[in-house]
């Protein structure tokens, strides 16, 4: 296990949403689940605690109970090389949750994500501060992020 890993507090539905996160993202597993006995506090058989691996990244996941619920606060960055990669992951993600601005996305359970392609910080970072600051501009006005989009402000300043 790696040192530091995120931990993922769930009503009842870790199993789920690892399960739902690893059909998503192709290099992932679950590596283990363990499962409520009868001492409880959870239903038993229900998963207590899992930890799964995306992308090379370990996280853990429980089912706490309904004390606590995520917010936009925590997100999950993921970097894509290609519009492709950021349509399909905004699509997966976001079914049954909510989109949100600047290519944040809250999937069903209540998880934030950061669906960013590379191109995005490639191009507010040039030194021009007038194409950066239109990429700027034009990033604050879209949902999903489209390359496209960036790259004709970007060459229109």
């Amino acid at each position: 296990m790696q040192k530091i890993t995120p931990f993922l507090w769930f009503d009842n539905q870790a199993e789920e949403a690892m399960n739902f996160y690893v059909s998503i993202f192709k290099n992932s597993k679950i590596l283990m689940l363990r499962r409520y006995g009868k001492e409880g506090p959870g239903p038993e058989g229900s998963v207590m605690t899992g930890t799964f691996q995306l992308e090379g990244q370990e996280f853990m996941a429980l089912n706490g109970g309904p004390h606590f619920s995520f917010t936009p606060a925590i997100s999950l960055f993921v970097s894509c090389k290609t519009q492709e990669e950021v349509d399909e992951l905004w699509e997966k993600l976001g079914a049954g949750g909510a989109p949100n601005q600047c290519g944040w996305v809250q999937d069903r359970f209540g998880l934030s994500w950061q669906i960013i392609p590379s191109a995005l910080g490639e191009l507010l970072g040039d030194k021009n501060p007038a194409k950066a600051g239109a990429v700027m501009q034009a990033m604050l006005k879209m949902h999903k992020i489209n390359i496209k989009g960036l790259q004709d402000a970007y060459d229109r300043a």
